[in-house]
């Protein structure tokens, strides 16, 4: 306990925790438990909370007196979830993995059954959810090759875990493989939740007046960006600006609060930029405009035809971040190397001619050059990066099919996919 709350510490004086709930990473609800049905689903991190929406929204829709909580651990995370989650669903931080903390939150919110949409297997709270007896899937579930090895060191300890899970939809057949030999049980392939995902939502009012500041302008956008990637997308802009003068870049940080030390980088190359808060749009004298906000990402993204994904050239080593909000949007799609994370998304659009990467920074702009003299050839670009992402819409159908045995565990009716008659 006491190295727990010396971490909690720290990541309060980082900004990583939220000091006016800290409490519920102790178990302890900041809300009553609503009457009835409660549908649990923890997610990872904004893309998990973004793709699982559509799920949340239809049970609502289908379960007129339930209600869902959802939990996550990262703040930016909660912040989202906090403009988009519908009526009848809230946000609650996941306890640590302690049992009597575990025990605490599970007391208090007694869920229904559980959709688990995060590969971080906590020990003391899966177990506890398999001896309660709820109901239980684990989605979108993801294995590399090290954790593999790793957990087949406690062959016992990971069959107790999967156990319970009555379902486990994994990404990939390689998943599904490792979640077999460790003892899963009902594994399926199922592809990534994050296709799932609906459009980021965004203001039409905001995007006209954007489009009216912007004009002509040539555009694009670095959207999600972590340290190091701000670097490069000036590093970008200059080697731009000879040949479009009127170029604005766009710079979406992924954590908001990094902005203090992006704006001073920014002041010391000398040109000219505006953020969000400051200016709310950007002028014609703007170089770069930074997006110092947090869930307006999709707003940019529309306005923007151009998108290079962020976490694919960070100093971090990257992961990459989801490349299919930047082309359900109508934004063509370029990535660096780094994007081990989602590397089956990103390996299925590249090979389909629906993303493009780039293996050096420095290409980056040569890249952005190319698209940015051919008209045509950006607009098929962005149609061929739309076009992937649309088709991937299924995924949602497939998941609900999967979930069946979970909700009849549950005692409750299976979902319903909106565009089919049956009850699949």
């Amino acid at each position: 306990v006491p190295v727990i709350n010396a971490v909690l510490r720290n990541r309060l004086k980082s900004g990583k925790e939220d000091p006016n709930r800290v409490d519920e990473r102790y178990g302890k609800a900041s809300i009553k438990r609503p009457d009835g049905i409660l549908m649990w689903v923890h997610v990872a991190s904004v893309g998990e909370a973004q793709s699982m929406l559509p799920m949340i929204s239809l049970f609502l829709e289908q379960n007129p007196d339930a209600h869902v909580l959802v939990t996550t651990i990262t703040r930016t995370a909660a912040q989202l979830l906090g403009t988009r989650l519908p009526n009848r669903a809230f946000h609650q931080y996941l306890p640590i993995d302690k049992p009597q903390w575990v025990r605490r939150f599970l007391d208090h919110w007694n869920p229904t059954l559980v959709l688990w949409a995060e590969s971080e297997l906590w020990p003391f709270i899966i177990a506890e959810i398999g001896k309660r007896r709820i109901p239980a899937a684990l989605l979108n579930a993801r294995m590399s090759e090290k954790s593999f090895r790793n957990w087949s060191y406690a062959k016992s300890l990971s069959e107790k875990i999967l156990s319970a899970f009555a379902v486990i939809l994994t990404q990939t057949d390689k998943d599904r493989d490792f979640y077999i030999k460790l003892g899963g049980r009902s594994v399926v392939t199922c592809d990534n939740v994050k296709y799932c995902a609906s459009p980021l939502p965004f203001s039409t009012t905001e995007l006209d007046e954007l489009r009216s500041q912007v004009g002509a302008r040539s555009v694009w956008v670095y959207a999600s960006t972590h340290k190091g990637e701000e670097e490069l997308a000036l590093a970008t802009h200059k080697n731009l600006i000879g040949k479009f003068p009127d170029l604005l870049t766009i710079v979406v940080p992924r954590h908001p609060e990094r902005a203090p030390d992006i704006e001073s980088l920014y002041q010391e190359s000398g040109l000219s930029f505006g953020t969000r808060t400051k200016n709310r749009y950007p002028t014609a004298d703007h170089s770069i405009f930074l997006v110092d906000t947090l869930g307006e990402l999709g707003l940019f993204y529309a306005l923007a035809p151009i998108a290079c994904i962020g976490r694919s050239f960070s100093d971090d080593g990257g992961g990459g971040h989801n490349p299919l909000e930047a082309a359900l949007l109508h934004s063509a799609v370029l990535h660096g190397p780094n994007i081990q994370n989602l590397q089956e998304i990103y390996d299925q659009m590249d090979l389909a001619g629906a993303s493009l990467p780039v293996t050096h920074g420095e290409d980056l702009s040569a890249l952005i050059h190319k698209l940015l003299s051919s008209p045509d050839a950006l607009q098929d670009q962005i149609d061929r990066s739309y076009r992937f992402a649309e088709s991937k819409t299924h995924i949602l159908s497939k998941i609900i099919e999967e979930l069946e045995p979970v909700f009849l565990l549950a005692h409750l009716s299976v979902l319903k996919h909106p565009d089919q008659a049956e009850v699949l």
